[in-house]
């Protein structure tokens, strides 16, 4: 019996340590670096509630707002994943003619790669610099604004993640819409 206790001891001192004790270690940490990051990157709307994070995608299909990449869990955070289907899949091919079809591609005028395909997690909230400025004409002309106050939108929150190591921009498509509706009223999408 005395086996039994002594065990039962070093088993819950072991949870109090490896469990609760490192899990606030990090959670302090993660305070102390990055405070932002851990509460979950929330954004706020200019009247101040809480809008989304900028960790996550959302679906916006309204057309005056820029559109992110496709989502194969429909934006579920709590199901993130890729779909797992084959490049020869019949569902992922029509999925991607729907979508092409929606942004109206054409041979002319191709659909960057990032806005027909689904990031692995499903959730990726940033799109190139080059989706997003394919979509101006559509967003600009739903709001009635000219092209070249969407185009300098998204040059101004466009960045490389990597720095200098990286030529491709991207941009963050809450931030980008949200700074949309702050230069202009939104109706309801």
């Amino acid at each position: 019996m005395s086996l039994i206790l002594s065990s039962l001891r070093t088993v819950i001192v072991s949870m109090l340590i490896c469990v609760v004790g490192y899990a606030l270690l990090i959670l302090g940490a993660a305070q102390l670096l990055n405070p932002a990051g851990a509460q979950g990157s929330l954004v706020r709307a200019a009247d101040g509630h809480f809008v989304g994070s900028s960790q996550i995608a959302q679906a916006f299909t309204a057309p005056r707002y820029f559109w992110p990449r496709p989502s194969a869990v429909d934006y579920a955070a709590d199901a993130a994943g890729g779909s797992n289907k084959s490049p020869t899949s019949s569902d992922l091919t029509d999925r991607g003619g729907e979508i092409v079809a929606r942004y109206g591609a054409t041979a002319a005028r191709p659909l960057p790669a990032d806005l027909a395909t689904a990031s692995g997690a499903g959730l990726d909230p940033h799109i190139s610099e080059a989706g997003a400025l394919y979509q101006v004409p559509r967003v600009a002309a739903a709001r009635g604004v000219e092209p070249d106050a969407v185009r300098t939108l998204v040059a101004r929150l466009a960045y490389s993640p990597g720095g200098p190591f990286t030529d491709i921009r991207i941009v963050n498509v809450l931030a980008l819409n949200l700074a949309l509706d702050t230069a202009e009223p939104a109706a309801d999408p």
